[in-house]
């Protein structure tokens, strides 16, 4: 008898070597997601983003309105310049509990089937303890940001009975936030320890809004969107190549393509939009 070889559980924490090795092997899920996608289960479905007014979260409203979605994009200041949204709702600051309020009133009378738990913040110089480079501040506003804030947009959508019944939201998070894989992806330094933290936090929170949403019959998984070239990761665009970074329009759909795979048994998984594998807390 041949020996069976099992699907892994969990996706390689070495990305330059999980890159290299979905080239070797093909792998058509990671390197063309439009082999599997089917965006058209977005058509007519009110899909709210936040952060839509530039890199993923733009990307991924331009890829909905493409698949006949009706998006509500939410920003703070600058409104997303896309042809076709449904609505544009500006003045959302995701750290502000009174914007929260404004949200749920400008929806109206939609209900919304997917939410995309999109805005974030990195901030852009490294930090360590040796030097005395650790900014206390940025980390605590990038924990309010990346964790605090979908919070807050999920409980108000809630409470505020925005959310249609089977509801779908989307926690977008990163890989910077399993513990697990520190030592790995992180051996050696920098530490970015805001980045990290957050993320942390916003993978706690979403395990912890998903087991709590699930009773109501409402689907939350946690998804690390991918290595995308967008502003946010231009820090590290030095390693862009090798570790396999796309553009963030195949960001978007490889985003999407977990939301539609989302089902309540698989409620408050941490998915690598890469590959579909999960990623260990």
């Amino acid at each position: 008898m041949g020996t069976q070889t099992s699907t892994p559980v969990y996706s390689d924490p070495d990305q330059p070597a999980r890159f290299a090795e979905q080239k070797r092997v093909n792998n058509q899920r990671a390197l063309n997601i439009d082999s599997v996608y089917e965006g058209k289960k977005f058509n007519d479905k009110v899909c709210l983003v936040t952060g839509s007014n530039r890199g993923l979260g733009k990307a991924i409203c331009e890829e909905l309105v493409a698949q006949g979605a009706r998006v509500i994009a939410t920003c703070r200041k600058s409104e997303p310049k896309i042809e076709g949204l449904y609505k544009v709702i500006k003045g959302i600051d995701v750290m502000d509990n009174k914007s929260m309020e404004k949200l749920v009133k400008e929806i109206g009378e939609d209900s919304v089937d997917v939410v995309v738990n999109n805005a974030g913040y990195f901030m852009v110089d490294p930090e360590t303890i040796e030097g005395n480079k650790c900014d206390f501040s940025e980390e605590l506003k990038m924990i309010d940001i990346c964790a605090v804030g979908p919070l807050r947009v999920t409980s108000a959508l809630f409470n505020g009975k925005k959310l249609s019944k089977g509801a779908k939201i989307a926690m977008i998070t990163s890989q910077g936030g399993s513990i697990t894989w520190r030592a790995v992806q992180n051996c050696g330094g920098p530490y970015d320890y805001g980045h990290h933290m957050s993320k942390a936090a916003a993978n706690m929170m979403g395990r912890l809004v998903a087991m709590e949403m699930k009773s109501h019959g409402i689907i939350v998984q946690i998804l690390h969107p991918g290595f995308n070239r967008t502003d946010m990761t231009s820090k590290y665009k030095h390693i862009w190549d090798i570790e396999g970074a796309v553009d963030s329009s195949v960001g978007a759909k490889r985003v999407c393509h977990e939301i539609n795979l989302m089902t309540l048994e698989r409620a408050g998984m941490f998915i690598n939009c890469e590959d579909g594998l999960q990623i260990p807390w």
